[in-house]
């Protein structure tokens, strides 16, 4: 796990230290995941507008309230929940304060203390705390001992306790910070190039450390942190002396702020925020996803365990939450039910302006059938498990609208991409016009549609007990792979020809080299899909097929070559086999893994089970840098006793609760170990978490470290999330709530 905060949690060290527990599911012998609750981070944001000025600090209160210096007095935030950013505005609760020229603000005790052109005054303490000052300009302070406080207008230093001035001092300026070391009653006072420390017990300055462009510190487990413009450094909290060399492995070199919140180091940069890990690794906050702007101005603790994390753009305020996978699960049905159900499919919320929800519309996809298979499935396992009713009528209507795909057209046991209403897709080419007046359906059906048809009605038809819809999917099974074994293993479109990739013929599929993936992948499908037939129809047509297919024609063999013989065609290749293998196709991934249901669990024998169980492993091996949480899930189904659990629920735990498609960029990033160029195409030697990349679905390469379109999608959790984790509540591998 990820996150552990203790200053945040400190109840939690308990329940936290089981996150990680497993037990064993005595009938698979396999480890099962105790869900324990974990630490759920997630963003409520706050945005700046023309019209705010500009944003200097930020602090919060033993009350919760938060008050932002600007350049222009106090500001708050306004509204503000997940997903729908609030505002900033002019705080004006207490008159007298909103009234009064505020240069500065600090916390003492928890509580707000300000600092003006005559006083450093607070409301706390019924109002006792108002020092006058001879520094009208002043705008730092920081308090000591006693409520003392030192305070500087950027050249001239002040130390001041009940209304006297009990020191003064000048510096080359200007100062950029001020903080306190309470052990040793010492404050640290820091320039551009230079750090000087003042002991109020000798009323003198003490230049400690010199350097150029720095630009932050902050007082940690006994020891200075500073930050630079190219990394930070630790001095010795006694000494002042340096200790170790600069640390540049960053996420972003270029620090703006450092703040020591608990027992946790938190960095601003002008790319983000991020927390330093008790690994020496970092919790990364960057993008929209997490801030208004990646530029950090400040950053501090705030109220119910979060952290306010202040940039050019407003204010981010990252929140740590206490929950359970369940618990996650059952937001993200949420998720998908408000704004992801499109006539039953399973739908990405397209056309959001800069991530706001409500102004999208759901949007049609070459992959309808797909993304809706694979929820269908994720709630097929659902019900499976809770016998919940809303899981059952979620089944219904996803199967409505799969059923129709092969209904709406005219061509016998072809499945249609997609539907939509008459006019809406009609100068698209794939579109064509349905009997229906009202109604268009999309053409061109690939065979990723169709394993993961035959993957979500096999899942139907063995583990829905409601008759209706068994002998429904089984309906559909049957009528898909009619259809494919009457056209000599094609899929064959309105115009009598075979689609574009739907095609499973030997002729097609051995024409690739050995080294191509589709000779493999094509082969591993259709010998699943036929098993599946034959398994619930018991039509001895899809048997002799598929022993034909693997007897006479080598997909036996094909689908069992190892992954590590899989790469390039040579150069004397037909064009098509260059093309399909110019790198690692991670679509295929997700086509093998949900055929291997079908493969392994309805094989025709335990023989063949043998030797599927070891290509399943195969590929799994090959997968596990990606840390694939719905492939690791996946590859239970084998009975293996090992298939890295723990990851697959870093990747349930990690993924982030906001999947809008932000613009994310890592590869500028300097703590990340990049490798060489490889037909895999992983590009760094570990794979990022998940709420640090990308909002990709299972199709999509985890090693790519940027991407997104700026806000403009929110991608459903069905086939993301919802697969991976009700198949292993499902298959025992990851237990029901703890609590």
């Amino acid at each position: 796990m990820k996150k552990v905060f203790v200053f945040i949690f400190p109840l939690l060290v308990f329940v936290l230290s089981f996150c990680g527990q497993k037990n064993q599911n005595p009938a698979t012998g396999q480890e099962k995941h105790i869900d324990q609750p974990f630490v759920q981070d997630f963003s409520i944001k706050f945005i700046k507008t023309e019209t705010t000025p500009e944003l200097i600090k930020v602090c919060a209160d033993r009350n919760g309230n938060v008050q932002i210096l600007t350049e222009n007095g106090l500001w708050r935030p306004r509204d503000g929940q997940f997903l729908f950013p609030g505002t900033l505005v002019r705080d004006v609760y207490y008159r007298p304060i909103a009234d009064k020229k505020i240069a500065g603000i600090t916390t003492y005790k928890d509580q707000f203390v300000y600092v003006d052109d005559e006083a450093v005054l607070s409301n706390a303490w019924a109002g006792k705390l108002f020092s006058r000052h001879t520094m009208p300009d002043a705008e730092i302070l920081r308090g000591g001992k006693d409520f003392a406080f030192l305070l500087s207008n950027g050249k001239d230093i002040a130390y001041l306790k009940d209304a006297k001035t009990l020191w003064k001092g000048h510096t080359d300026g200007p100062v950029l910070d001020i903080v306190y070391d309470d052990a040793k009653d010492l404050f640290w006072i820091l320039e551009p190039g230079k750090i000087q420390t003042f002991s109020p017990s000798v009323t003198a300055f003490k230049n400690v450390f010199q350097r150029d462009s720095l630009t932050a510190l902050a007082v940690f487990n006994n020891r200075i942190i500073v930050a630079t413009s190219n990394g930070y450094l630790e001095l010795n909290a006694t000494t002042g002396k340096q200790t170790g060399k600069i640390r540049r492995k960053l996420p972003c070199t270029s620090l703006t702020a450092v703040t020591a919140i608990g027992k946790d180091l938190w960095f601003g940069s002008k790319h983000g925020a991020f927390m330093l890990r008790g690994d020496g690794k970092f919790n990364y906050y960057a993008s929209k996803r997490w801030l208004p702007d990646d530029e950090v101005k400040d950053i501090a603790k705030g109220p119910e365990s979060s952290v306010l994390v202040l940039t050019a753009g407003g204010l981010g305020v990252i929140h740590f939450k206490e929950m359970d996978l369940h618990d996650k699960a059952l937001f993200f049905e949420k998720q998908v039910r408000h704004r992801h159900i499109r006539n039953g499919f399973n739908a990405t919320l397209g056309g959001l302006t800069n991530g706001d929800v409500t102004t999208g519309s759901l949007q049609t996809s070459d992959n309808d059938g797909l993304w809706t298979s694979m929820y269908l499935g994720g709630e097929i396992f659902r019900y499976a498990v809770t016998g919940a009713p809303e899981a059952l009528q979620n089944c219904r209507e996803s199967l409505d609208a799969m059923e129709r795909l092969y209904t709406i057209n005219p061509v016998p046991g072809f499945p249609s991409r997609s539907f939509e209403r008459r006019g809406y897709k009609y100068n698209d080419k794939p579109w064509r016009r349905a009997e229906d007046p009202e109604w268009d359906w999309k053409s061109t059906t690939s065979s990723d549609e169709a394993i993961g048809h035959i993957f979500a009605f096999g899942v139907m038809a063995e583990l829905i007990d409601d008759e209706d819809l068994k002998t429904r999917a089984i309906k559909l099974i049957d009528t898909l792979m009619q259809h494919i074994v009457d056209h000599d293993l094609y899929l064959v479109d309105w115009d009598g020809k075979p689609t574009k990739w739907g095609r499973w013929n030997p002729e097609y599929v051995n024409a690739r080299p050995k080294m191509v993936g589709d000779r493999k992948i094509n082969s591993s499908n259709i010998i699943a899909m036929l098993q599946t037939a034959y398994h619930f129809t018991h039509k001895e047509i899809y048997k002799k097929t598929a022993f034909d297919l693997m007897i006479k024609h080598g997909y036996l063999e094909n689908l069992m070559r190892p992954m590590n013989e899989i790469g390039r065609a040579p150069e004397n290749a037909d064009e098509l086999s260059r093309d399909l293998s110019d790198g690692w196709n991670h679509s295929d991934d997700e086509m093998y893994f949900l055929g291997y249901w079908g493969l392994y669990r309805y094989a025709f024998n335990d023989t063949l089970k043998a030797m599927y169980k070891k290509a399943i492993i195969d590929h799994w091996e090959a997968e596990r840098p990606e840390k694939e949480g719905a492939w690791d899930i996946f590859t239970a189904i084998v009975g293996v006793k090992n298939f890295d659990l723990d990851e697959a629920v870093w990747y349930l735990q990690e993924y982030p609760m906001d999947l809008i498609t932000w613009t994310i960029q890592n590869s500028d990033r300097k703590d990340i170990e990049r490798i060489p160029p490889n037909f895999r195409e992983q590009y760094t030697k570990e794979v990022l978490p998940p709420d640090e990349l990308r909002i990709a679905r299972h199709n999509s390469n985890r090693f790519v470290l940027d991407g997104g379109n700026g806000g403009r999608e929110e991608m459903s959790a069905g086939d993301i999330w919802l697969l991976p984790y009700w198949m292993g509540r499902y298959l025992d591998v990851i237990g029901q709530p703890a609590r």
